[in-house]
């Protein structure tokens, strides 16, 4: 049984301030966008929730929000700066890397095609007009892929950012362990984002973490939301969604629909996610909370039962060992594998 007796999950962030264990993801927030017809959002928003929605979790406790300059072509940035305008206790940590344009909300390509330094100092000032602040809490490298040396250069121009009291600290957001250690030493390189949950635990980025005393910020924590229990298998999305495509990275969802083999494995361990009462996206959270104390998940949302669903976790804690223990008998998980996007 969960120790009602314990404090709820909280970390130590680079500058020494302790927050929840739980940050927010905006991506979902940020509208439709797109590389050409394809979809890259999670569809049609309503602003208006959105901003209750985060002046809810910041009532409920959060202190961490995860966006990222290109989600909706800008407008999750816009959104979350009106939300939050004022609230300086708020950590807010954002993403530069590629190209769009926020009248078409199109995807327009890679800031790697351009002049480096010249790309991070434009995106830096642009990120923090539309969130409303003088100084970014976080930035992080949105390339998964970006080659090691080519991101020495994106953090160099941090690194001057950081002197002069733009940004506060930097990080990456990538799936490649060797990425992440390659520029671990430095000494605004915070933390790394990549994909984790219950599904994949990314043991050898979590040694990377370990080793450099990095935060691991948990993107799709929900598994892009098959985790919340809301899908059924075979069951199909709108075509404006991003979940509608066929990315090589997209496991959970194929063609729009749920994969049969990701939801059977779920039917298996549902038990064990809800003990002590927990919703299905909670013991999700739960399980990212046990697996490492580095461990940051920023599920994502659209609406405030949503948020106070997720926050909600957080009363009830890590899953107890036993539980982690039955998950790891019943879960079927492959082999981690060669590293790859996710």
């Amino acid at each position: 049984m969960t120790d009602r007796t314990a404090p709820h999950p909280v970390i130590r962030l680079w500058d020494g301030r302790e927050v929840s264990r739980l940050g927010l993801g905006c991506w979902a927030i940020g509208g439709p966008f797109f590389a050409g017809d394809t979809p890259l959002g999670y569809g049609t928003v309503d602003d208006a929730e959105s901003i209750a929605a985060i002046r809810c979790a910041v009532d409920l406790g959060i202190r961490f929000f995860d966006t990222a300059d290109v989600y909706g072509a800008g407008h999750s940035e816009e959104v979350l700066g009106r939300a939050l305008e004022g609230h300086d206790d708020v950590v807010i940590a954002t993403k530069l890397g590629n190209r769009f344009d926020p009248a078409t909300k199109q995807y327009i390509g890679s800031i790697e095609e351009g002049d480096l330094r010249q790309e991070v100092l434009a995106a830096v000032d642009a990120s923090r007009r539309r969130l409303r602040r003088d100084r970014l809490d976080l930035v992080q490298l949105h390339l998964n892929t970006l080659a090691i040396d080519r991101a020495g250069e994106v953090f160099d121009a941090l690194d001057g950012l950081r002197a002069d009291g733009t940004v506060g600290a930097y990080g990456w957001s990538t799936d490649y362990p060797e990425r992440a250690a390659a520029h671990a030493g430095r000494d605004g390189f915070v933390a790394v984002q990549h994909g984790m949950n219950l599904f994949f635990g990314a043991p050898s980025l979590s040694a990377v973490a370990e080793r450099h005393g990095l935060i691991l910020i948990n993107r799709s924590p929900l598994a892009m939301g098959l985790l919340t229990g809301k899908f059924a298998a075979g069951q199909a999305l709108p075509a404006g969604d991003v979940r509608s495509n066929t990315f090589g990275w997209m496991d959970y969802f194929k063609d729009g629909r749920v994969v049969p083999d990701f939801a059977e494995r779920l039917e298996r361990i549902r038990h064990l996610l809800t003990t002590d009462g927990r919703t299905l996206a909670q013991g999700a959270l739960a399980w990212l909370w046990a697996r490492s104390p580095r461990t940051l998940p920023i599920p994502g949302f659209r609406s405030v039962a949503q948020v106070r669903e997720n926050v909600g976790a957080l009363e009830k804690g890590p899953l107890p060992a036993e539980a982690m223990a039955e998950i790891e008998r019943l879960i079927d998980r492959p082999p981690e594998g060669a590293a790859r996007e996710r």
